[in-house]
């Protein structure tokens, strides 16, 4: 049986051969740029085997993940940048090196305090990249990339001030910060031209719907926005990922509507010739059916 070495060098070389001389015309093509969006979606592929613990299907939708890391490694080779060897040895050194209570003498008995030591490691770290000239008063939120998704990051942004005491003292501060904000956009919402707000129905988007000025559109914006925050800071506060709770509650909504298209459609109708309260009642039969399969 090849070992683990054997089984990633064998990945290696063939990710070498699909881009060199006599490869694939596809993935020679292929730039840094172009890989991204297989990036993020392969990432999602990974998330979803996850929550449905699909432990089948996950092995692959891993080696999907591992395949990006390849292809840029690859791609830097081809250019003269770094290798995969380079990408190994820097992931090696950083859990090393990030891990003095494992590897060294430094103690830290719970997460958080591991967490702590962590973030005072990256700084560190981050100092010895910079310079003798680095910033000593650079944000500790400068390292919190804005082309993440906006929940994650929302996540990230708070986690770190939490880190250093800005947070709430107790869940029920948020909830105190929910209702303040929800207030809020009802405030913002009694500008809103009458008849006030519609749903967008059929047709051209927007039409037949009362006109918001670009002042009250941006604050309506932005009080939506800190509702989201609270909302974060929340799922947060109770250890959860808001990215995987939305997905999750998506893939819940998805269910059940199509679930009750199908019953719709089995009786020869459809959800345009149905009224909302058939509607509503077929919602609530597609929860209980949901309950029952479980």
């Amino acid at each position: 049986m090849p070992t683990t070495g054997e089984r990633f060098e064998r990945a290696v070389a063939i990710m070498s051969r699909l881009r060199g001389p006599g490869g694939c015309p596809w993935d020679r093509e292929q730039t840094f740029d172009s890989i991204k969006p297989y990036t993020i979606e392969e990432t999602y592929e990974v998330l979803e085997a996850i929550d449905n613990r699909d432990w089948e299907e996950l092995p692959g939708e891993l080696g999907d993940l591992l395949l990006q890391v390849l292809f840029y490694a690859q791609m830097a080779k081809d250019q003269g940048s770094f290798s995969i060897d380079d990408v190994l040895d820097r992931l090696s050194t950083k859990l090393v090196d990030r891990h003095p209570h494992v590897f060294g003498d430094v103690k830290a008995d719970t997460s958080s305090e591991v967490l702590r030591n962590w973030e005072a490691l990256k700084k560190e770290e981050k100092k010895k990249r910079q310079g003798p000239t680095g910033s000593e008063s650079e944000s500790i939120l400068a390292g919190v990339s804005s082309a993440m998704p906006a929940l994650p990051e929302a996540h990230k942004l708070s986690s770190k001030a939490a880190n250093v005491g800005f947070d709430w003292p107790d869940v029920e501060g948020l909830f105190d910060k929910l209702r303040e904000e929800t207030d809020e956009l009802r405030d913002e919402l009694k500008h809103f031209p009458a008849p006030g707000p519609q749903p967008l129905g059929e047709g051209v988007a927007g039409a037949g719907r009362p006109q918001v000025s670009e002042e009250l559109h941006a604050r309506l914006e932005e009080e939506v926005g800190d509702l989201l925050f609270v909302l974060v800071n929340i799922a947060r506060y109770l250890s959860l990922d808001s990215e995987s709770a939305l997905k999750k509650t998506n893939r819940k909504f998805k269910h059940r509507f199509q679930w009750m298209e199908n019953q719709l459609h089995s009786s020869g109708r459809d959800l345009k010739n149905t009224s909302v309260e058939e509607l509503e009642a077929l919602w609530q039969k597609a929860k209980q059916q949901e309950r029952g399969g479980q």
